[in-house]
């Protein structure tokens, strides 16, 4: 009893806090929560933060002043977790540098509306009690989800991936999705807070909540382990891939004195041995370094990386030709043959707001971040990429790989593979690129897919349709990766049914909530 005794204190001394310690506290829980995801993985602190969060939404006297603790743990949390765009605002400092506090002050504030909104919600279901850990549980995992596509989206650093290195958890994902992971995580930890609730007879259903949490995410373990252990090994039969890390400095790429030897840097990894005996070599995200479609002398340059019989696939930018109007650019990957001919374009459908465009370019004074003057243009998507010797790909370039559900236009159209190009580049050695590669793996196991990703500076690698990293070449170093494409599994329940599932999952947690909250106040009146 000693024990319940003192988290009591705890609560109540956390839920008295007021004034700058109150938000103070609220900004440096958010922080620390970012430890728990990639690359850091320090889970225990959920233990911590999360509890204390309820805890500090409890001292609040109405969902506004909740309202406005989830929004400085949001700050903390999201401005922690994304300071690495503030690297690819460095490659032009004079030009771009005044950007950073804008950049990462302000995505972190405007994502901490989501945290602050599920707090607000958590409030309103009262201050004790299951209810309030099951409303923010549920607000957590669906507000994830309008993460997802609020102001074009940016569900980067869902609360799931602090599972990455739990191979059997990651599992789940298969089928309840990473918002409905991120769900049961919340649930989870977020519970623990419930031990501070008192007297003792309201501490039972308390006590019986966190028990359920933690068998749900028990069970779900467990489960995840057993399809790990009836998971097919590696093959050593199938398309041979040749993933190609060059590990070009993002101030060196478009540099015009040195455009060419970048191009000649990555035919030459291409080249190395084995390449006769390739289906596919890889190129990163606009590692040619032209207009694909336009300069044909660089293009039979490029070709020279398609392996005999094979295909080269390489992000290039492509345009309109100089005259046709409009003019456009396009973020494209291209599947070229050895002669250089074009089998199959594909243009990137979700671009980056001020990296590759400028919203509301008519009010708004700014350049975009990325090379030249012409904001790039939207392709459509998701759609395949037929390629000979290969099954039929899925395309994501760049960030279009952290999107849950977007992935797979439909059954009918369903890949045998996802490949994913980007230049993490930008980001330098941060946490960007490992947060950046945890996501891909996510997808991998909500498709039941293997995912094939090329990056410039890394991280390369091969994961199979359970999330599996088959090979990988680490961040900052150039070199080749050759593995055997993994087969593609039967459509997963998530693959199936898409965000519906998590989403009716926190509908359900909600329902509950209401329940429980309407059964406690009859309760409080026919005491």
């Amino acid at each position: 009893m000693r024990l319940f005794d003192r988290l009591d204190r705890l609560k109540d001394r956390t839920a008295a806090l007021t004034g700058w310690t109150r938000a103070g506290l609220a900004v440096l829980l958010g922080m620390l929560t970012t430890l728990a995801l990639p690359p850091v993985h320090a889970m225990p602190v959920l233990l911590v933060t999360l509890p204390l969060l309820v805890w500090l939404i409890d001292g609040t006297k109405s969902w506004r002043g909740a309202l406005g603790i989830g929004w400085l743990f949001g700050l903390g949390h999201f401005a922690t977790g994304f300071y690495w765009i503030a690297n690819a605002l460095l490659i032009d400092a004079e030009r771009f540098g005044w950007m950073i506090p804008f950049a990462v002050g302000g995505l972190g504030g405007l994502m901490a509306i989501f945290p602050a909104a599920a707090a607000a919600l958590a409030r309103l279901a009262g201050t004790s009690g299951p209810a309030r850990v099951l409303t923010l549980a549920a607000a957590w995992g669906a507000l994830e989800w309008v993460r997802g596509w609020f102001l074009t989206g940016f569900p980067w650093n869902p609360l799931a991936s602090a599972w990455m290195p739990v191979d059997a958890v990651l599992q789940t994902t298969a089928f309840v999705g990473t918002y409905g992971l991120s769900l049961l995580t919340m649930l989870a930890f977020a519970a623990l807070a419930l031990v501070g609730d008192r007297p003792d007879p309201d501490r039972r259903p308390g006590l019986a909540t966190i028990a359920a949490a933690w068998g749900v995410l028990a069970v779900a373990a467990g489960l995840g382990a057993v399809r790990l252990a009836t998971a097919d090994v590696a093959p050593a039969d199938g398309p041979r891939l040749r993933i190609v890390q060059p590990h070009i400095p993002q101030i060196d790429k478009w540099k015009q004195d040195k455009r060419d030897d970048n191009l000649l840097r990555h035919v030459e990894l291409s080249q190395q041995d084995g390449f006769a005996e390739l289906d596919a070599v890889i190129w990163p995200e606009t590692a040619a370094p032209f207009a694909v479609n336009l300069d044909h002398e660089r293009r039979r340059l490029a070709a020279h990386a398609a392996p005999p019989g094979g295909v080269l696939l390489t992000g290039a930018p492509r345009m309109t030709p100089r005259g046709d109007a409009p003019f456009q650019v396009w973020n494209s990957l291209v599947a070229l043959k050895p002669d250089g001919t074009i089998l199959d374009t594909y243009d990137k459908m979700h671009l980056v707001p001020f990296g590759e465009y400028v919203p509301l370019r008519d009010v708004l004074p700014l350049e975009k971040v990325t090379p030249g003057s012409t904001d790039f243009s939207f392709g459509t998507g998701p759609r395949l990429m037929t390629l000979p010797g290969l099954p039929p790909a899925g395309p994501l370039i760049c960030y279009e790989v952290i999107f849950p559900g977007q992935i797979v236009l439909d059954a009918a159209n369903r890949p045998g593979w996802l490949l994913n190009v980007t230049n993490d580049g930008w980001y330098g050695i941060s946490a960007g690129p490992f947060q950046h590669w945890a996501t891909s793996r996510l997808r991998a196991v909500e498709e039941g897919l293997p995912l094939v990703r090329a990056a410039n500076t890394g991280i390369s690698g091969v994961v199979d349709a359970y999330g599996r990293v088959i090979a990988v070449q680490p961040l900052g170093t150039a070199g080749v990766v050759d593995a055997v494409l993994p087969p593609a599994l039967a459509p997963t329940l998530y693959a199936r049914g898409g965000n519906f599932i998590p989403l009716a999952g926190a509908a359900a947690l909600a329902a509950c909530a209401f329940w429980l909250r309407m059964r406690r106040r009859q309760f409080c009146d026919a005491a």
